[in-house]
């Protein structure tokens, strides 16, 4: 699994910068982690509301918090070990109660309800 999941791709880092980005591409069911739970900055209630999030869904699954370090490096250290969504809080978040959730793959990102984010990743999970 571990020899098959290994990719190296180029995306743009947080400057707009090509670079390598190693990936694991577990299928999500098999993933170690399934989703990790990500403040955009630690201020603004935006840490409370994320660990908010992160405790609902350990309930249902393996999940994984990180504050440290901007926004692209966390996704990138998520990707190399092969987690399938991350869900970020943000400004957003603050005003209408959304969050983004990332998908490793095809990194398309779409915005979810709190209150509907454990139940997202779990339909996902279920998927094929």
């Amino acid at each position: 699994f571990l020899c098959e999941a290994y990719f190296e791709d180029q995306q743009p880092d947080e400057n707009g910068q090509m670079q390598s980005r190693v990936v694991m591409r577990f299928h999500p069911r098999i993933a170690p982690i399934k989703a990790a739970v990500l403040p955009l900055v630690k201020k603004d209630g935006m840490p409370e509301v994320a660990k908010e999030i992160y405790g609902a869904m350990k309930k249902k699954f393996n999940a994984f918090y990180d504050e440290k370090a901007a926004i692209g490096r966390r996704y990138r250290r998520q990707d190399e070990v092969g987690t399938p969504y991350c869900i970020t809080v943000d400004g957003q978040t603050m005003i209408d109660g959304t969050v983004t959730i990332r998908d490793r793959d095809s990194l398309e990102q779409w915005r979810v309800h709190k209150d509907a984010v454990v139940a997202e990743i779990e339909a996902r999970l279920a998927q094929p």
